[in-house]
């Protein structure tokens, strides 16, 4: 399936869950939102969310600093 990450096309396996997705842009998924076709998912809903075939997926993680 191809998919938009963060403006990017993305190649991922049928049946990809917004969890799995997660894990494999940004690791544990700590301190990260996402939204789907412009909506947000809570993190509890991820595993849950199965990605179709040209959604566009929005991930932002927060970065701590000074």
């Amino acid at each position: 399936m191809n998919i938009t990450v963060n403006g990017e096309d993305r190649r991922v396996g049928p049946g990809t869950t917004l969890a799995e997705l997660v894990e494999q842009v940004a690791g544990s998924g700590r301190g990260t939102a996402a939204a789907v076709d412009g909506t947000v998912v809570p993190r509890g809903g991820w595993p849950a969310e199965r990605l179709r075939d040209g959604v566009v997926v929005e991930l932002v993680t927060a970065v701590q600093g000074g």
